[in-house]
């Protein structure tokens, strides 16, 4: 099988006079590397750039940060001798480049490799820093990588106005079935966010491609995202955050597993099976979380098994999770009241989910079910947007 090229590769090996002899910055972190687990940094530099500045998205650009903490400028990298700019620090602000950053600049090479999830922060970083760019004149280079989940599939509903924020800056899917060169289309074309914009393309990917068709090596792009399998559970189980449950954090399956103190497993299992959500299945376990919610208690709950990626719907799995936890264990449950990715007054269930809908069904006793034609609806709107954006 021959194996895909990425944004970074092609850009390195056809394009170079693009970066050759431009003082550039570079958004980036550890999973920006080549086929041959070579960074971008090093590759940047022996292809004739200049670079003056680094830029650490969500994690540092290091990635050694844990989710939601904050990430302080590093003064120098000890290897470039250049500035490394955090653009994730204590508050919304802080998320996007200061133009004293920018300034000086050529253009402002991005190459992150995202999971495929609205949730996941590293394409809205390159949305903020695709705006700040522009307003100072300085182009945006995106190095286009594989979406892992695929490019074909969707799940969940959009997010409503009102209700955006940094774990969804922009209506798109929860799984949304775009890499992140067509995500910076559609902010360019359908969200007003003026650039300069300047998508190197992958060579050889197929949108029906899972990551280890691609044949490139999975470097984990943030902590609790170590394997693919991670990120296929990722669309629908990242709502635990939104709950004092556990979501498999300080465990070595995070979001894989998931429960709380106080639920019986093999009870939460059960309910689960009964649904016949197709292609998973649900296995009783304990486990004991070494850091974040419940650290050092013992929890109760289950592990997700995927049997058929392709029937598997990770939203329907996250959604009947929070569900059959509120009908077995509804003293183990409780929504998240703490501020959410820099969200204060917006429940973080919301912020996830994109509007209240869900919340207030599972708060209710309603059968979220009922909302599911709704997100079928809205996402069969959105479809026709994402086929204009596609590269591939």
């Amino acid at each position: 099988m021959s194996r895909v090229q990425t944004g970074l590769e092609v850009l390195i090996s056809d394009y170079p006079e693009k970066v050759r002899g431009a003082r550039i910055g570079v958004v980036c972190h550890p999973a920006s590397v080549d086929a041959e687990l070579r960074h971008a940094l090093d590759l940047l530099q022996v292809a004739g750039a200049r670079i003056v500045a680094i830029f650490g998205p969500e994690h540092g650009a290091r990635g050694e940060a844990q989710d939601m903490e904050d990430v302080e400028d590093i003064s120098l990298d000890p290897r470039l001798g250049v500035p490394v700019h955090s653009l994730y620090g204590a508050t919304f602000e802080s998320l996007t480049p200061r133009p004293e950053h920018l300034a000086g600049l050529d253009a402002l090479v991005i190459d992150l490799q995202d999971v495929g999830a609205r949730y996941y922060t590293f394409v809205w970083t390159m949305a903020l820093c695709m705006e700040a760019a522009g307003k100072v004149g300085v182009r945006v280079l995106v190095c286009d990588r594989p979406n892992p989940l695929d490019g074909l599939t969707t799940e969940g509903n959009l997010i409503k106005p009102g209700f955006e924020s940094f774990v969804g800056l922009h209506p798109v899917p929860n799984r949304h079935g775009l890499t992140p060169g067509e995500v910076a289309r559609f902010v360019q074309r359908r969200r007003g966010v003026e650039c300069e914009l300047d998508i190197v393309s992958m060579r050889g990917w197929r949108r029906e491609m899972y990551f280890e068709d691609t044949g490139l090596p999975w470097v984990y792009p943030s902590p609790n995202m170590p394997t693919v399998d991670t990120a296929l559970v990722y669309p629908g189980m990242c709502l635990v955050e939104a709950t004092e449950l556990s979501e498999g954090r300080g465990t070595c399956r995070p979001f894989e597993v998931a429960g709380a103190p106080g639920i019986d497993p093999e009870a939460l299992a059960a309910d689960l099976s009964r649904q016949n959500l197709p292609g998973c299945r649900f296995r009783p376990l304990y486990f004991r979380p070494k850091f974040q919610k419940h650290a050092g208690g013992t929890c109760g709950g289950v592990q997700i098994h995927i049997t058929d990626r392709r029937q598997f719907d990770s939203y329907a799995a996250g959604v009947a999770f929070l569900q059959s936890v509120k009908r077995v264990a509804p003293d183990a449950f409780a929504w998240r009241a703490k501020p959410y990715e820099f969200v204060a007054d917006i429940p973080a269930i919301d912020l996830l989910a994109g509007d209240d809908k869900l919340r207030l069904a599972l708060d209710s006793g309603a059968d979220p079910a009922e909302l599911a034609s709704q997100w079928a609806q809205e996402r069969a709107a959105f479809e026709t947007v994402r086929r204009e954006m596609l590269l591939y």
